[in-house]
């Protein structure tokens, strides 16, 4: 009936790469599938209207002159310039950013605008350079650490655009070692470098930024597992924003500017659709003193509360506009049957994680589709909205693939592949990236044009 396209790779996640990206298009369908739909090797620079070239490509390709079949786009990059000109131009397509992207970047915003962070590697910096690049101070560290770990190897120091958190872990990490070498009398270090070693309050800062590196990584990589819909983007952000309140407390930093830098990089991620879906969304329905279940209108800013307004008129036909907004209204004052509002809000215990979860994630949707027929126009807006993915994580692939499909001929017979191994590892549940999964991909590589096509259509068509 109508699909969303998935965009992933503009954006490297993996800055020891070259300038090649493979860039990863998908198709998320309303029953919760995700099929691997094509890839596009790009080199250097990309520009927004090539990103914006393709991806309208690919929509031609999948729908041919009926686009509207295509609600949105999700992407891991260009928000502000290719995917606003397509949404702009299509009035019907709600255009996303991906949100493990958006996490990742509120890290790097606290390094780039937090005086804590920049104070903390400056000061890693001086170490990690020190201990590295002077020969007899790096025989001794790598002793001491090998008698305390087992293991010897230098302080890990970025380069170019690498996050220099890797570097602050390993001299946190290795804080006894380095303790060992200061007062080992047959070692000289600079005074500017003793000083900080020496300093309580640079462990303590130093602490302060591996605690909150930790926390907003292990929360994208939540985000990168559960894959969230649209809905939950205002819920998960404010989740962010408690913990990282949290934080500020626990060790005492300055929350107005941490507070600014995270209002910051929560607005440059905000679309209208997140207040939309998450009103409509009857996961998120709250059962007032009456016993109905209403939507959170009060979770909103007023802003957010006429964000809704317009995306759901704009997700309509100009007739229909006045009628959605009356639904909409009837909506806000009795909202769903309990007992069916309890069915959809329905949770059960993940036996592999053992957290609770929506026991039927697709029962958001399907109660609009077949439940709420009363509401004519706003359930064709709802079930639209609610499915749509909120983040670009699916398929991944090795970076030896791309070095591999050099020619014209290498890249078609590579899309023949990479089709294959997306939809086998789909079939077994398993999205792997690592070598052993991707021995079986050149396994049939080194196979003929015809045995790839027979594999391929008996993958089309099982």
């Amino acid at each position: 009936m109508f699909f969303q396209l998935s965009s992933d790779g503009w954006k490297s996640r993996n800055y020891h790469q070259s300038d090649e990206k493979l860039v990863n298009l998908s198709v998320n369908l309303p029953n919760g599938t995700t099929v691997f739909r094509r890839a596009v090797f790009a080199n250097g620079y990309v520009f927004s209207k090539y990103a914006e070239d393709v991806l309208m490509e690919t929509m031609v390709e999948i729908c041919g002159s009926n686009l509207q079949q295509c609600v949105g786009i999700v992407s891991d990059k260009f928000k502000s310039k290719a995917l606003k000109s397509i949404e702009n131009q299509h009035q019907w397509m709600i255009n996303l950013s991906c949100q493990f992207q958006g996490v990742n970047d509120l890290l790097n915003d606290f390094n780039h605008e937090l005086p804590l962070f920049k104070h903390v590697t400056e000061n890693c910096f001086k170490i990690a350079n020190f201990v590295n690049t002077k020969s007899e101070i790096r025989h001794s560290f790598l002793k001491y650490q090998f008698q305390e770990s087992g293991r010897a190897r230098l302080l890990r120091v970025p380069i170019g655009k690498e996050s220099v958190f890797d570097m602050v872990e390993d001299v946190l990490t290795s804080s006894r070692v380095l303790q060992l070498v200061l007062h080992d009398e047959s070692y000289q270090f600079t005074q500017e470098v003793e000083e900080i070693l020496r300093n309580p309050q640079f462990w303590r800062e130093m602490e302060a930024v591996s605690s909150l590196v930790k926390l907003v990584r292990s929360i994208a990589l939540e985000i990168e597992k559960e894959r969230p819909r649209v809905g939950q983007c205002l819920p998960l952000w404010e989740e962010v924003r408690v913990k990282v309140k949290e934080w500020c407390v626990k060790f005492e930093m300055d929350e107005g500017n941490v507070d600014k830098v995270f209002d910051k990089r929560f607005q440059r991620n905000y679309h209208p659709a997140w207040a939309a879906a998450f009103i409509l969304d009857p996961v998120y329905l709250v059962k007032d003193r009456s016993g109905k279940y209403l939507p959170p209108f009060k979770c909103l800013t007023p802003d957010q509360e006429k964000d809704v307004d317009k995306v759901i008129t704009r997700l309509v036909s100009r007739e229909e506009a006045h009628i959605a907004l009356m639904e909409l209204m009837k909506w806000r004052t009795d909202g769903l049957d309990p007992v069916y509002a309890q069915a959809v809000q329905l949770k059960q215990r993940d036996p592999v994680t053992g957290k609770m979860k929506i026991a039927n994630p697709q029962s958001s949707r399907l109660v609009w589709e077949t439940y709420l027929t009363e509401f004519g126009s706003l359930r064709k807006v709802a079930v639209r909205l609610i499915f749509l993915h909120a983040t670009s994580c699916g398929f991944k692939w090795n970076w030896s693939v791309s070095k591999w499909a050099q020619s014209r001929t290498g890249v078609e017979k590579a899309q023949k592949l990479m089709f294959i191994a997306a939809h086998s590892r789909l079939e077994r549940g398993g999205f792997g990236t690592d070598d052993e999964k991707d021995a079986e991909f050149f396994g049939v590589a080194n196979g003929d044009d015809d045995m790839i096509n027979e594999v391929l259509f008996d993958a089309s068509y099982p």
